[in-house]
């Protein structure tokens, strides 16, 4: 069996989002031998993927994982593969019966879903995709109290992880679209119950854009040993340029493709919808547009703008 205690595990993750909707199996192949031929070992799927999400298409990007797995012949010791349970959605009813909640049943049928999915026996990072309470999230960033709802025990959750762990079906746990609220009790009852099972891990947005990890979050993962996942590195495609044209970039550039269906583009850039706080857009795209040319007068990659963070705390993908 696997672990990342003994894993050589890349510094960079290769995310698959797109995978069953925009991607076919063929360009995720491309991808993934790509990925793999530059040393990436480390690979990030979801039970609701892809995105845009779909009946006809959830689950994709695990199958597309799995089966690239088998048809490469890749020796599943020598990689990690990390996976997310679908939080609590009144809207995705085709995910397991819906509507879907992260209490011990759920997270039990999510966990035997994926494992089927990807055809492994076992996943390396098994990750909670986002809050079963209400937080802001997704762009939204003002806390309102009147929103909250009865949300499942964090303990009832870590209790089926344990179960789940125990049984060899996950080996490491970990959250993603968290609170340091969030973060700090998932590891106060981690260490005050064991065999609770210990987050590593928070998979949050992280780009020159979006830097909201670097106020509480950063001071609570550091001293609670909880490392940063951080995805949409080039805020989903806006810090590469490519959307900066008269045209607002290709026709077949994923925010164009699924113009309206990227809430969280919406919210957090204000991709889809320009004119509803000008002021905010003008102001960005005027701050991208520089970032940009600064990027090509000094002949650096787009990569290098994904980053910024002490090295052992973040992990891109």
């Amino acid at each position: 069996m696997n672990s990342a205690a003994v894993l050589n595990v890349s510094k960079l993750c290769l995310g698959t989002m797109t995978f069953g909707e925009q991607n076919s199996y063929e360009d995720a192949r491309e991808q993934l031998n790509f990925a793999r031929e530059s040393g990436i070992n480390f690979f990030d799927v979801a039970e609701m993927y892809p995105v845009p999400q779909r009946a006809e298409s959830q689950g994709k990007s695990e199958i597309y994982l799995g089966r690239w797995l088998k048809e490469a012949q890749v020796s599943r010791e020598r990689v990690l593969v990390a996976t997310k349970a679908t939080g609590p959605s009144g809207q995705m009813t085709w995910i397991r019966g819906g509507p879907t909640s992260l209490d011990s049943k759920n997270i039990e049928q999510a966990i035997d879903g994926s494992l089927k999915r990807l055809g492994c026996d076992y996943i390396d990072l098994y990750q909670l995709h986002w809050p079963d309470r209400y937080v802001p999230m997704f762009g939204d960033i003002d806390y309102d109290p009147t929103a909250s709802y009865a949300p499942v025990p964090i303990e009832e959750q870590l209790e089926a992880l344990s179960r789940a762990k125990e049984a060899g079906k996950i080996i490491h746990v970990g959250v993603s679209n968290e609170t340091a609220y969030g973060v700090m009790e998932f590891c106060r009852l981690a260490d005050s119950k064991s065999p609770l099972p210990r987050i590593v891990s928070i998979q949050n947005a992280y780009n020159l854009l979006c830097r909201t990890f670097d106020s509480t979050l950063a001071e609570c993962c550091h001293h609670h040993h909880v490392r940063l996942l951080a995805y949409s590195p080039l805020a989903m495609g806006l810090l590469s340029g490519k959307y900066l044209t008269p045209e607002r970039g290709p026709k077949d550039a994923r925010l164009n493709l699924y113009r309206g269906r990227y809430a969280e583009a919406e919210s957090r850039y204000s991709f889809s919808k320009p004119n509803c706080i000008p002021a905010v857009t003008t102001h960005l795209m005027a701050f991208v547009k520089a970032l940009v040319s600064l990027l090509f007068a000094t002949m650096r990659s787009a990569s290098e703008l994904m980053w910024i963070s002490p090295e052992d705390t973040v992990s891109v993908q």
